[in-house]
């Protein structure tokens, strides 16, 4: 089990640096964005990403 936990960790650190690599710019002005944003909007796209992300582990198995 630990070797998949690592495997995971590997593979989302590979997808969060894409759109750094590919648009800094972007990137930079998408941090800008949500260092702007109240709390509760932050916290509902977290709630968001954690149900879709729980739901697809779901589906996939």
């Amino acid at each position: 089990m630990l070797h998949e936990l690592l495997i995971a960790f590997c593979l989302l650190l590979v997808l969060e640096g894409i759109l750094p690599f590919l648009a800094p710019r972007r990137w930079r002005a998408m941090l800008t964005m949500v260092s702007q944003a109240n709390d509760r909007s932050i916290r509902m796209v977290g709630l968001v990403c954690m149900l879709t992300g729980v739901l697809l582990l779901y589906l996939i198995n």
